[in-house]
């Protein structure tokens, strides 16, 4: 069994304008429900949707999370009224194809094919796809895709992530399947369906038809 994941562990890769502001109101409620923000999101989807992802300290993160933490953070967004329009509000789980925002994240899916983007570039690079192999102090050491075998590893300071998320790949489906857990049909927290056209859907799990809210 995986080790529990720290609820307080900050994260290194943070939202910006309104969705930093609403990651800030809601976190110490979906920290008191036991589970850890993964992400807040504002998007110009279906007129307007804030997308809220999260995960159990086990890593999952299940329908009934979704609703659980759905139903804590509308009543507290609606007190605070960050956001001045209409809009649908989404809870889901991080998907296979996660972003990755805590130094435990890149831990936990070393040598996995994932595209990062900084927030300051390093060595004339802002944006970068390759396999991280470690954490050495601060840095992230990345193999690059497209460069020769000789070329030695990029260092990527973890304090200019400023997005990083796994590349879905038939290596990272496998390694999912490999922690599968006694959930049928969960696959760390995605749904697996085998009705897609290549035999398999992957996709996050997330709470059905989510109430649109509106500022008061």
């Amino acid at each position: 069994m995986s080790p529990l994941l720290d609820l307080d562990e900050p994260r290194l890769v943070n939202e910006t304008g309104l969705s930093a502001r609403i990651a800030q109101i809601i976190e110490p409620t979906v920290r008191g429900l036991g589970y850890r923000l993964v992400r807040a999101k504002v998007s110009g989807l279906n007129g307007c949707t804030l997308q809220i992802m999260a995960e159990r300290a086990d890593g999952e993160f299940s329908i009934d999370d979704c609703e659980t933490l759905s139903r804590a953070v509308s009543p507290v967004l609606d007190v605070e009224d960050p956001i001045n329009r209409a809009y649908n509000l989404e809870v889901s789980s991080p998907g296979i194809d996660r972003p990755l925002v805590r130094r435990s994240d890149f831990e936990r899916w070393l040598s996995q094919d994932t595209k990062i983007e900084l927030s300051e570039s390093v060595d004339g690079r802002k944006r970068l796809r390759g396999h991280p192999q470690r954490i050495e102090g601060d840095e992230l050491i990345v193999v690059l895709d497209g460069v020769s075998a000789e070329t030695p590893p990029f260092r990527v300071p973890l304090s200019r992530i400023g997005d990083a998320r796994l590349v879905l790949t038939d290596a990272l489906i496998a390694e999912a399947r490999r922690r599968t857990t006694a959930t049928a049909g969960v696959v760390d927290g995605a749904d697996i369906s085998s009705d897609a056209a290549d035999g398999i859907e992957i996709r996050p799990l997330k709470a059905d038809k989510p109430a649109p809210r509106r500022q008061k």
